[in-house]
This record gives structure tokens, sequence and C-alpha cells, in this order.
């Protein structure tokens, strides 16, 4: 896997607008959270369409809803190199939850 990392952070890649999520609708690719190729054509504001025809390059054509919508709303944040994170999906829109930003109950 080829993540992009600077300055120790990672880019993770998620879709925080309503549609297709991302990674959470991609079952057969989920590693496309650390796309290099992916994360820096989002962070060089390249357009969708080119980001989705790199993508079905990269994974085929038609394999999820993704490739056709969730590459409008891309969004890279930065996670500290280690951090522990999960992608939640409600309706298309992802959201990233570190660890850290859960309050865990004790039994």
């Amino acid at each position: 896997m080829n993540k992009l990392i600077r300055d120790g952070k990672v880019a993770v890649i998620y879709s925080p607008g309503f549609g297709g999520g991302w990674s959470t609708w991609n079952f057969s690719h989920p590693d496309c959270v650390f796309d290099r190729e992916i994360a820096e054509q989002v962070l060089d504001r390249e357009d969708p369409k080119a980001i989705e025809r790199l993508a079905q390059a990269k994974w085929g054509k038609g394999d999820d809803y993704f490739f056709s919508g969730a590459a409008e709303e891309l969004t890279v944040m930065w996670l500290a190199e280690g951090t522990r994170f999960v992608i939640r999906e409600y309706d298309g829109n992802e959201t990233v939850e570190t660890e850290n930003d859960i309050e865990w109950l004790t039994a």
C-alpha cells in the first residue's frame, strides 16, 4: 500500500457528502482510503471525473457505486502515523473517528 505521508501524518481519504461512501461502500478495495495518487488528486482539487477515471483504472469498472458519486465530495484528513480510526457512514456521508473521539463505557 502506497500511502501519502507528510510530516509524520497519513492522508486518509473519505467522502463527507451524502450520496456514495468512498470507502464504506467500496467493499472490494477498502485500501482506497490510503491511495497516494487519489489523495494527491484530491489535494490538487482535480476534477472529480478524472478521479473517477483513475479509480476505475486502478480497481476496474462498475465494482461499486463509489466510482460514480463519491469522488464529488472527497476530502483528505491528516492523521498521525499509527492513529487507530474508523470511518462511519450514514446515507453515504462518511465521518472519521479516532479511538480518542469515542467515549468508552466501562462495565
